[in-house]
């Protein structure tokens, strides 16, 4: 895990290891229990703030590539690397 420090404290940052080309938003919200169907992904993005790269992602067919990092509204954060 990466340790990122910040004025305010420090956030975790999970590593998602990669066993294709890519995964898409909803499969990394299934995979960590955020969400228990795919069809409950358009809800979610709907009602809480997704950022990918810094910039706001709501499309939950959204791929995602190494070295992408996704925040939650949560404060979960998770970086997609390589397995």
């Amino acid at each position: 895990m990466k340790l990122i420090f910040l004025l305010v404290g420090v956030i975790v940052m999970k590593q998602i290891k990669l066993t294709a080309d890519y995964l898409t938003l909803t499969q990394l919200l299934k995979e960590e229990g955020i969400i228990g169907s795919g069809g409950q992904a358009k809800f979610y993005l709907q009602e809480q703030p997704v950022t990918l790269n810094g910039q706001a992602e709501n499309r939950r067919g959204k791929k995602l590539y190494q070295g992408d990092i996704i925040k939650l509204s949560s404060g979960e954060v998770y970086e997609i690397v390589k397995a």
